[in-house]
Parts: structure tokens; sequence; C-alpha cells
């Protein structure tokens, strides 16, 4: 394992949409393996392989209910409720915002061998869902965010 550096909004990748896992092989446990140990020494909740500079429908994840691996993701449900929450982003550190996101979703993806799984997020966890899968299509929390916030140094 080793730890990547993570793009930041400058970087033009963070716009592109991710391309679909083919092959599911070492190439792609070791990337898993390397976005874990990054995502935990950033002390963050979710990346996405477009932040580590590889444009694969790859995510990892803990909000803080365990460990998750999402290869080709994708949102299958989602609740009409609303939640109105504050979100950052290890790709826009030091910024934080108030965003929409539904309340609760359920979301479909492969794990690292291939097996597809349903998830279904409440709350921090559907917004870290949300969040992630954004990534994937170049759409960063900054484009649907309803107010920045201040923060104090």
């Amino acid at each position: 394992m080793a730890l990547r550096k993570v793009v930041t909004k400058e970087d033009p990748v963070l716009r592109r949409t991710s391309r679909k896992v083919e092959k599911f092989d070492k190439r792609l446990w070791d990337l898993l393996d390397d976005m874990k140990q990054t995502m935990y020494a950033a002390d963050g909740a979710g990346l996405a392989a477009v932040q580590v500079g590889v444009l694969r429908r790859v995510v990892v994840m803990d909000c803080g209910d365990g460990f998750l691996e999402l290869v080709n993701p994708e949102i299958t449900d989602k609740s009409e409720e609303i939640q109105e929450e504050a979100e950052g982003c290890l790709s826009i550190p030091g910024e934080y915002g108030i965003t929409r996101r539904p309340k609760w979703v359920t979301v479909k993806a492969q794990n690292r061998e291939g097996k597809w799984v349903l998830y279904k997020g409440e709350n921090l966890k559907a917004r870290c869902f949300c969040h992630e899968l954004d990534h994937l299509d170049g759409i960063l929390y900054t484009d649907k965010v309803i107010k920045m916030l201040e923060v104090d140094d």
C-alpha cells in the first residue's frame, strides 16, 4: 500500500468523467488499498479515484460505521425528503458549505471481485454516497452548495 497525492480543485482532472471499471485485478486492488490508506491518512470520510488522479469509477468510504469499497457505483433510489448539512472535501481543503442532499439513498456497486452489492445510507452516509458519486461525474460539492461557511483558522 502507498499514500497517493490528493489533487486539489485547481486540477482539471476533477472535472472529468470517470470510466467504468472492466478489469477486477491486482491493479484495481492496489488502487483500492492505496485509496483506503490515503483517505484515512487525510482524515477523510470518502475518496473517489479521480481525487488521486485515476479516472475510474471507484470510491472508498468510511462514515464511522465501517469501511466500504464501491466499484462502478450508481444511486438506484433516493428519498424525496431533503437534508441541508455542511460538507467539505479533501480536494478543497479548509472550505465548507451547506448542500441539499436526499435524506437517504440506495446504491448499487460492485466489490473488488466484481460481485454486485446493495447499500442504503441515511443522513451522513447518504451525503457521503452522493458527494463521492458526484466526483465520478466531475461534479464538486461547491457546484451544489447553497451557502459557503466561514471557517476560523
